[in-house]
């Protein structure tokens, strides 16, 4: 449906100080492997988002906003093909620090964009 950059402070903790790449799905047409844990944390938009990550090695996997449950954000690292879709806007771009590296070939927004769907 969309895949984005973002460089929202948690993304920014998620992706060990660079912003996460992410990919977003209808929740009904994703399917995995694997266990996760989840945590639920409230993003710099206001909404609470629940992430999942491997409970093994630690690795982020999944965000979903709870007022949004028909969607799934994965990260593109983790899918089997991380060539499917790159990113297609960059946002929270006022967030990210003075030495990010911020693609000018896509479009950049300083906070969050409308919700997908």
């Amino acid at each position: 449906m969309a895949a984005r950059t973002c460089w929202c402070r948690l993304c920014q903790y998620l992706g060990g100080g660079t912003a996460t790449a992410n990919i977003c799905f209808p929740s009904d047409k994703v399917t995995r492997t694997g266990e996760l844990t989840f945590h639920d944390s409230v993003a710099d938009s206001g909404n609470t988002i629940r992430r999942g990550f491997c409970p093994t090695c630690g690795t982020p996997a999944t965000s979903e906003a709870l007022s949004r449950p028909h969607l799934i954000f994965l990260r593109i690292g983790t899918l089997d093909d991380p060539d499917l879709m790159g990113p297609q806007a960059t946002i929270w771009t006022e967030a990210a620090p003075e030495w990010a590296c911020i693609s000018s070939e896509i479009p950049n927004y300083p906070a969050q964009v409308p919700p997908v769907a």
